[in-house]
């Protein structure tokens, strides 16, 4: 069973940096290695429509970013310990959401993975 968890959230003053992670588990029952699966970062505020922050394609060639956050949020993906990563620079009040991690399929496979979310909060 995939599972997607991840970690880094937390309160912190505008200006700042975090760095999230993702680690997912379970793929070996799948039949799909963490490599063949792009992946993506979503936030999302209560009452609004979750929001794309970053996407990666399993050999980490090509990166997508929403406009919101380019040039201060960077994703990477580490395939030898199954984990993705946003790293999040100049953190701005309007960044505050829950941030989730996504597994999306490819080549043939229409399976998709959410994770539960981390709270980051952008606050004075």
């Amino acid at each position: 069973q995939v599972q997607l968890v991840e970690s880094g959230g937390g309160l912190v003053q505008p200006g700042s940096s975090l760095l999230l992670s993702c680690a997912a588990s379970g793929f070996e029952g799948s039949g799909f290695s963490f490599g063949s699966y792009f992946m993506g970062w979503y936030r999302q505020v209560s009452g609004k429509e979750r929001e794309l922050v970053a996407m990666i394609t399993g050999d980490s060639t090509i990166t997508t970013y929403g406009d919101s956050v380019k040039g201060r949020f960077t994703v990477s993906r580490d395939n030898g310990k199954n984990t993705v990563y946003l790293q999040m620079n100049s953190l701005r009040p309007e960044d505050t959401a829950v941030y989730l991690c996504h597994a999306q399929g490819t080549w043939g496979n229409p399976s998709a993975y959410w994770g539960q979310g981390t709270q980051v909060t952008v606050s004075s």
